[in-house]
């Protein structure tokens, strides 16, 4: 099954297809993690995305009833330079060629992703289409330099319908803007009583939830593109604890007063070293995100800066002056990398205990 990536550009990659023998488009980037492409892979912030992996060797350990990040994978398609087809481990069930045939996925494997990688750096990200080995090149850059990607990424993901993950303690409404269960997975070990939302849920359809806090989870696409989030998130400032992560944290940002940009290449793998300013402290992150806050277009709103990227000196935290909200760019409930910074799922159970003796 001979197929070539195609970059807006201009370069064209050749290469051998796996899974699903149909065509595919979508916004290459890359991620710089030696491990966790099942995680990846079902991360719904990577709507809309065909993933080029760097490090060389994906497939090795197959794939798991245990490590999804959500039911159905968002995913466009996969870049990686050599395919493992017979992995090995005591968890596998699948290769990876396997899960993408099943789930109708289109991957390419047999090229150079270290040159695609340099591009994509230099360039910035680029549109991009898996194609058969005979597809017009000319026509395929064409309608790759002619066409819109989609904007509702968000809405493709989000919940419809609200659901529950019980627990006695406190009760958490997480807002699924394309949220990963390893979310629902930390504040169930701490006993939350979780409810997920829909990402248009409003304010005052919260609040009636009584809730102790809510979580405003990661998701694809722009911040900007998100209707309704400030409205959302201004109904909800100073009622209730409030702690975002990644879009949710831009959201945050956007709902203050702050501005958002589109990164060149974006930050998307499980080893960015990330400050705390409060305590001098490094923790290694795992992060998946194409925006950013604009750091300078804080100094006029309520929110305080926390963290920063050491790789790029972007923001990766802040925190409101007056009401008990937080947020952070990366992931603290990695899935795939380092869990150095779950602490602060800690940090907001112990928030919405002061909010609470207070109130």
């Amino acid at each position: 099954m001979k197929k070539k990536l195609i970059l807006e550009s201009g370069e064209v990659f050749h290469g051998q297809g796996f899974g699903a023998n149909t065509d595919t488009e979508g916004e290459v980037v890359f991620n710089t993690g030696m491990t966790g492409y099942q995680e990846l892979i079902s991360d719904p912030s990577y709507c809309g995305q065909i993933v080029t992996m760097t490090y060389p060797l994906i497939g090795n350990y197959g794939i798991n009833r245990d490590d999804f990040e959500s039911i159905e994978p968002a995913i466009k398609g996969l870049i990686v330079r050599e395919l493992c087809d017979f992995p090995s481990n005591f968890r596998s069930q699948l290769s990876l060629d396997e899960f993408f045939a099943k789930k109708k996925l289109s991957g390419i494997s047999g090229i150079d992703t270290r040159k695609l990688t340099r591009i994509i750096r230099n360039h910035g990200v680029l549109k991009g289409k898996i194609v058969d080995e005979n597809a017009d090149e000319t026509a395929v850059i064409a309608e790759l330099k002619s066409k819109n990607f989609p904007t509702n990424q968000v809405e493709q993901v989000s919940t419809k319908t609200p659901y529950a993950s019980p627990g006695r303690g406190f009760k958490v409404v997480l807002v699924d803007f394309g949220s990963k269960l390893g979310i629902i997975r930390e504040l169930s070990q701490r006993d939350c009583d979780i409810i997920v939302v829909s990402q248009d849920t409003t304010a005052d359809e919260i609040l009636l939830m009584n809730p102790d806090g809510v979580m405003l989870s990661n998701g694809p696409g722009d911040p900007q593109d998100v209707k309704g989030a400030s409205e959302l998130i201004n109904g909800l400032l100073g009622k209730v604890p409030i702690f975002g992560i990644c879009l949710g944290h831009q959201l945050i940002g956007l709902a203050c007063g702050a501005k958002t940009y589109k990164l060149k290449f974006g930050h998307r793998g499980g080893n960015h070293p990330v400050l705390d300013l409060k305590t001098g402290k490094v923790a290694i992150t795992s992060q998946n995100h194409g925006y950013a806050i604009d750091e300078e277009s804080l100094e006029n709103t309520d929110l305080e800066v926390t963290h920063i990227a050491l790789n790029d000196k972007t923001n990766e935290g802040v925190r409101h002056k007056k009401y008990p909200c937080f947020s952070v760019q990366y992931h603290p409930e990695a899935s795939p990398g380092p869990e150095d910074a779950n602490y602060l799922f800690d940090e907001f159970v112990e928030m919405m205990e002061e909010f609470k003796n207070k109130n």
